[in-house]
């Protein structure tokens, strides 16, 4: 792998989960009758951007997904990531259970 797209290559789960991403913006937009110029505008980028946002490109930086989601009128979906965080709260779970011990009152 050369350095040039050591950055770029996804593990295919993840790159799924992009173009899951980048589908349901696209449907977004659609929904709201919008072209990826409008957005590219309100969003300030390019439309070129905005297009490999929608084809899930992993290489576009989050501060622009949040610039088109603000287009979109969804940026407060932002805060649902890792909002449910199950295996961090199992983990703090097992540290904050205290261990029970016998008492220590003298046998009789």
């Amino acid at each position: 792998m050369t350095k040039s797209t050591m950055g770029t290559k996804l593990p295919r789960k993840l790159d799924q989960k992009m173009q899951i991403v980048g589908e349901q913006i696209r449907l977004a937009r659609l929904r709201r009758n919008l072209s990826i110029a409008q957005i590219a505008e309100r969003a300030t980028c390019s439309p070129l951007t905005v297009s490999r946002i929608e084809k899930g490109t992993p290489t576009v930086a989050i501060g622009i997904y949040l610039r088109v989601l603000y287009a979109l009128q969804l940026d407060d979906d932002i805060l649902l990531l890792a909002k449910e965080d199950v295996i961090g709260k199992a983990l703090q779970d097992l540290r904050l259970k205290k261990r029970e011990r016998a008492s220590k009152k003298n046998k009789v």
